[in-house]
């Protein structure tokens, strides 16, 4: 299990009771008419087992699922969150109400489905990189994300290994080209950015180009987002930085080019893929055995 930083416990916990209540509503509307063919006091018990491969995330919105319709299920995990099952391997176990579990299985598993594909995503970016000789890149993702779902796809980006850039635009100060053009070049922004926002976590300058790079330097910058630069370029970035600042590589990363952007030496690599581009994981339930 990875640290969350921004996101303890109790703040998940009401996270994914929100995004549930949401998913539910949508889902019920005012009553699910099939699982009224079944009788009230019917008691179930039912396996969720993962088809392929996988990093399980999404724990916390399973349960709330869950208990939102039977506050007394019992759920046993014998996949903990952030941790690998294989093919067929059983995730988790539930046993209550029929008609709750019944009516909460889609919205569970698609909770499930979509959190456990990012967070697998973002491990097999993390483990390409993780052993490239002189390699320091983080893994982060951006704001590609599912629009009402950011943070629960973030959350699931560390619980896969990977780490957060800014939560929204009200957090921390990304720069781009038209923003500079606006605000009258590097220097000008720069220093706006300082006095606008002193709140932000962070000020990061995007750069398209060597010389853009040596401005930003100059004018003091701390984080900068090399954007769509050859491995060449990327090379004399790092050595033209020398460590002054934060250095992140931003623009069409992809699994088979990952690890030689992470041997520049470059701090950070940003993959819009990984909330962005997302194949759900293949999860079944399966009601085992019933009774009054």
């Amino acid at each position: 299990m990875h640290a969350h930083g921004d996101f303890p416990p109790a703040f998940v916990a009401d996270l994914a009771r929100a995004d549930v209540a949401k998913a539910l509503a949508e889902d019920v509307g005012a009553a699910d008419l099939t699982a009224g063919l079944v009788d009230p006091h019917t008691q179930a018990t039912a396996r969720v087992l993962a088809r392929e491969p996988a990093v399980i995330c999404g724990l916390p919105w399973v349960q709330a699922a869950v208990h939102a319709l039977d506050p007394a299920a019992q759920i046993t995990w014998h996949v903990p969150e952030g941790h690998r099952c294989e093919a067929d391997q059983v995730v988790f176990e539930v046993h209550g109400q029929a008609r709750a579990l019944l009516t909460a299985e889609r919205t569970a598993l698609n909770f499930l489905q979509l959190l456990s594909a990012v967070a697998t995503k973002t491990d097999h970016f993390v483990q390409a990189v993780r052993d490239v000789p002189g390699a320091r890149a983080h893994i982060v993702d951006t704001r590609k994300t599912l629009p009402g779902l950011r943070l629960a796809q973030k959350y699931a980006v560390l619980t896969g290994g990977g780490t957060n850039h800014r939560l929204g635009l009200y957090d921390a100060v990304l720069i781009k080209e038209n923003h500079i053009a606006a605000a009258g070049g590097v220097s000008a922004v720069l220093k706006l950015a300082a006095q606008v926002a002193p709140q932000a976590k962070f000020v990061e300058i995007e750069v398209e180009t060597l010389a853009q790079l040596e401005e930003a330097l100059a004018a003091g910058a701390g984080m900068l987002l090399l954007d769509n630069m050859s491995l060449a370029t990327l090379h004399q970035a790092v050595r033209l930085n020398a460590g002054r600042a934060i250095l992140e590589v931003s623009g069409g990363v992809k699994l088979d080019s990952v690890r030689a952007i992470a041997s520049t030496g470059v701090d950070r690599i940003s993959i819009g893929a990984l909330t962005k581009d997302v194949k759900a994981i293949d999860f079944s339930m399966r009601f085992s055995s019933q009774g009054q």
